[in-house]
């Protein structure tokens, strides 16, 4: 099984500090943001990776390149901690260009040719996972199960007019649709999307089948096509009653805005022994 990261994006949300530098390389503490999702997919088994990136991205590659100027000094000092800290991954880390902003499903058909025909985890930057069993782990084993495309879900008790919102077959398991954004009162449960799913190989062939159909409405009206995105596919899967929804279990961080980057910085620093007394002195002394 293989595992894509989609980060081809602006990241204006983050604007100013992205205009030069990554989203995804916003860190936690002094971990980058996408460094949780390679670690997640290889503590979950996967060990090829592709991440779609984008011309202003350069930096992504050069992160999970080698450092060897800084591994031979820090072999000469004898500082092991520090060698650890920029070793790579035992991933195969690939790359590929979206070589303009054209939507999700548009990035996706970039690196349909790598994943062949087997089933892959897709994951966007924006949602880190923590837990004892990772993610791509759980999405992996419900595919298992039933062979279907998989996408990842948690409860949401409350408003869920932010979400987009599974519409439940019978049996609890099978995704009719997604409502997205639904008004409150309307939507059709609490059980949402969150930025993580595995496909099918029938994903990609229906992708492509949806992108020529984006482009032929494109040209028939005198226009260049502008973004497409995967819901095509998706929609496609859960008509033929092929999309199940997984669960998860563990704790979910959504980076995708300042608020939520902010939240997740503060939880991952309290989960760490040398940073949580500087949290809860701050508490403790905030006036």
């Amino acid at each position: 099984m293989k595992g894509i990261i989609v980060a081809a994006g602006y990241g204006t949300r983050f604007l100013p500090v992205t205009k030069t530098i990554a989203k995804e390389m916003l860190p936690l503490v002094t971990v980058p943001s996408i460094q949780f999702i390679v670690d997640e997919f290889v503590n979950a088994g996967i060990r090829d990776i592709v991440i779609i990136s984008s011309r202003r991205k350069k930096a992504l590659e050069d992160y999970f390149d080698r450092e060897i100027e800084l591994e031979s000094i820090f072999e000469r000092e004898g500082k092991t901690a520090a060698l650890k800290a920029i070793a790579p991954s035992p991933a195969s880390i690939a790359f590929v260009r979206q070589q303009k902003m054209m939507g999700t499903g548009h990035a996706l058909l970039q690196v349909r040719s790598w994943v062949g025909n087997e089933p892959c985890v897709v994951a966007y930057p924006d949602d880190l996972h923590f837990g004892s069993v990772p993610l791509a782990a759980q999405l992996a084993d419900a595919y298992e199960k039933t062979g279907s495309t998989v996408m990842a879900s948690i409860t949401v008790p409350g408003d869920v007019s932010r979400y987009g919102v599974f519409d439940l077959a019978e049996d609890g398991v099978h995704v009719r649709s997604i409502v997205e954004k639904p008004v409150p009162g309307t939507e059709p449960g609490h059980e949402v999307s969150i930025g993580r799913y595995l496909v099918t190989p029938e994903f990609f062939d229906l992708l492509d089948e949806g992108w020529k159909l984006h482009c032929a409405e494109a040209e028939k009206n005198g226009r260049e096509p502008g973004e497409y995105f995967h819901i095509y596919a998706l929609n496609r899967l859960m008509e033929a009653g092929k999309v199940i929804h997984a669960h998860v279990e563990g704790v979910r961080l959504d980076t995708g805005e300042p608020a939520g980057y902010l939240e997740a910085i503060l939880r991952y620093a309290d989960t760490q022994s040398s940073l949580k007394p500087v949290i809860d002195s701050f508490i403790a002394n905030r006036s």
